[in-house]
């Protein structure tokens, strides 16, 4: 198969935000995204407020930073500011939802066997309450069939919680299919975007989604200890999470512990006080993606994934893909007998990528361009 044909990418005028390229091939967004100029800079403006203004930061401009990351998380996939909570991870936000359902009458939870297992985690340790987690599998370690994830939905069903796009294989799911799977059985939805946000544009309000979580961690440039959650408008005021803390109660500088007055809003799932230099990195990394939208990330990593597949095949590699560009992100699993081993051997030679089991994990980025990847492809050919 011949290699597709990549314009020029935008990665080439946005390289020099990204200081690891300096010394390294870097293609390993999927497991954390690279650290860009303007970060350093919003982390830089936290440190400078906290030595100036000490606790003094948190009313003047702290408590700004926190509302501006919701309105521009909410902007990330298509919501309102109100029906986005923050926290320090997915972990927190899954506890928060784990935390608000009732499993009276609907015990089951249904995952894949191709999500993050942080998902399962979650409900397997309510065993003792009665929680049923069923693990619906793959038939080829690429995707879940629709109609597998159908059969195991029902009416004994609470939730439906996985990925939108699988981290074992990068293909996309129909996030809007899987709503309707789960709504026509009265269950609700939990989607992990976590490789989704920030690589594609999304849509919360067109996915249905009853529940959508991701964070900085990987596409959306922000690092580790950032993440957010979305509940649909509506929902949230009917559940009451319990778990949580006093960024969840909507008097919290009343200081009363006798009465927890929770938000109306999504705030209801948040936690305790964030981590404000995380805030300040995310803020920088969504001031890098706002530079080119969605559309052109998507357009510019797909263009830069489909040439590496491509050479990839050339090269006898037999990447494992979805079957069409249409539901494949910028996520590339090459086959290998020793993953750690191809690992260690590319970044000997300065290329950093991932291994997972049986495969080295590779996945190209906006900022990448066709060289990085043709030099992996060069040292891992038979």
């Amino acid at each position: 198969m011949a290699a597709a044909s990549v314009s020029a990418p935008p990665g080439r005028q946005l390289r020099d935000e990204f200081p690891i390229f300096r010394h390294a091939i870097y293609l390993n967004s999927c497991s954390l995204g690279a650290l860009s100029r303007r970060s350093r800079a919003r982390i830089g403006e936290y440190v400078d407020l906290w030595e100036r203004c000490g606790a003094s930061a948190w009313y003047d401009v702290w408590w700004a930073a926190l509302r501006e990351l919701r309105e521009r998380y909410a902007g990330v996939i298509g919501a309102g500011a109100a029906d986005v909570a923050l926290h320090p991870n997915i972990s927190g936000a899954l506890a928060a939802v784990a935390e608000a359902l009732d499993y009276g009458a609907r015990p089951r939870v249904i995952v894949t066997s191709l999500d993050f297992p942080t998902i399962a985690y979650q409900w397997l340790a309510k065993a003792s309450e009665g929680v049923e987690v069923e693990v619906v599998e793959s038939p080829d370690g690429i995707h879940v069939p629709l109609e597998r994830i159908e059969r195991a939905v029902d009416g004994r069903t609470a939730l439906v919680a996985t990925s939108h796009v699988f981290f074992t294989s990068g293909a996309i799911q129909d996030v809007a299919a899987l709503a309707g799977i789960a709504h026509r059985q009265g269950a609700l939805l939990l989607v992990d975007g976590y490789q989704a946000a920030g690589q594609l544009p999304v849509d919360v309000g067109r996915l249905d989604a009853d529940f959508y979580c991701a964070g900085g961690l990987k596409w959306l440039l922000g690092g580790p200890g950032i993440a957010f959650l979305y509940v649909r408008p509506g929902l949230a005021a009917e559940l009451r999470p319990r778990t949580t803390g006093w960024f969840a109660h909507r008097e919290q500088f009343l200081f009363d512990p006798r009465r927890l007055v929770r938000h109306d809003d999504a705030r209801r799932f948040e936690a305790g006080t964030p981590g404000m230099a995380a805030i300040y990195a995310q803020l920088g990394g969504l001031d890098v993606l706002d530079q080119l939208g969605p559309a052109e990330v998507r357009r510019a990593t797909m263009a830069l994934t489909e040439d590496l597949i491509a050479h990839a095949r050339d090269a006898g590699l037999e990447p494992r893909v979805a079957a069409t560009p249409d539901i494949r992100s910028g996520i590339v699993m090459l086959p290998s007998e020793d993953p750690a081993r191809d690992v260690r051997r590319l970044a000997d030679a300065r290329i950093i990528v991932d291994a997972r089991p049986g495969h080295v994990r590779v996945s190209p980025y906006f900022y990448n361009v066709p060289d990085d990847y043709l030099a992996l492809v060069e040292l891992l050919k038979p």
